[in-house]
């Protein structure tokens, strides 16, 4: 549980203010205590961290610990839907911190702080298991014949266009339905976090994800934070090293991939 008298310290000694500018921007301890609402920006279309139901509603890994996380903070969650290409300018502008297995770049914090890391993970390959081992590394899915399909925006994308240049490049607009599109044959792998790999392999029996504990790469999964607001991103990291030191992340994860 996030600790009331750190808190209470913060706000009573207006350690939650930032020293005296042309326009003060009062921390987001002060803000959210004030309105009582923490605002989430998520993708809603990155399972297990986050998935948007079409009724609206939010669940996944990071909506449980952001939900207990506005809580310890005597507020509630207001999710605000994002996508992965603008993801950047709606936190600026909206939100109090973004979660949804968020990959730590540099790119990212030129406009954000990142907090403590919740997860490593890395990008391997989904394929249909019809397919076997045909898409296992990086030289033998970068061939002119070979169709990657990546949604676009984010890391993945990223990834792609970085590493397959020969190949056939198919930028898909929705994350969510993009293993549909490899069960139908209309591509031939997808390139994504293997956790994500992971869930999917589960809910579409026909495909498979290739070597997860042995990704192409690694980046820490956390959550972007207000850029240089110390108050606020003390407290978060502090919360989220109790939830860590709990294992609680991990056990969500178990939940949902098994």
């Amino acid at each position: 549980m996030l600790n009331v008298i750190v808190v209470g310290w913060l706000l009573a000694t207006g350690f939650g203010a930032p020293a005296a500018t042309a326009e003060p921007v009062p921390s987001r301890l002060i803000t959210v205590a004030q309105s009582g609402v923490l605002r989430v920006c998520t993708t809603g279309d990155y399972p297990p961290y986050t998935l948007r139901a079409d009724d609206g509603t939010y669940a996944g890994v990071d909506i449980t610990l952001a939900t207990d996380l506005a809580a310890a903070l005597h507020a509630v969650p207001q999710w605000i839907p994002t996508t992965w290409a603008s993801l950047a300018d709606d936190f600026v502008a909206k939100c109090d911190v973004a979660v949804g297995g968020i990959s730590d770049t540099a790119d990212r914090r030129r406009i954000a702080d990142f907090s403590t890391p919740i997860s490593v993970d890395g990008k391997t390959p989904v394929t249909r298991r019809d397919d076997g081992d045909a898409y296992s590394t990086i030289a033998e899915i970068n061939q002119p014949g070979v169709r990657v399909i990546v949604n676009p925006g984010g890391t993945n994308e990223k990834f792609a266009r970085a590493n397959f240049p020969d190949a056939q490049l198919i930028v898909w607009p929705d994350n969510l339905t993009i293993y549909d599109q490899l069960e139908q044959g209309n591509a031939d792998v997808f390139v994504t976090d293997s956790v994500e790999g992971r869930y999917r392999a589960r809910t579409h029996p026909a495909l498979q994800v290739l070597h997860p504990d042995h990704p192409f790469d690694s980046a820490a999964k956390a959550y972007l934070l207000p850029r240089g607001d110390l108050p606020f991103n003390t407290v978060v990291n502090a919360w989220l090293q109790t939830q860590l030191a709990a294992d609680r992340p991990t056990q969500l994860l178990d939940t949902w991939i098994g």
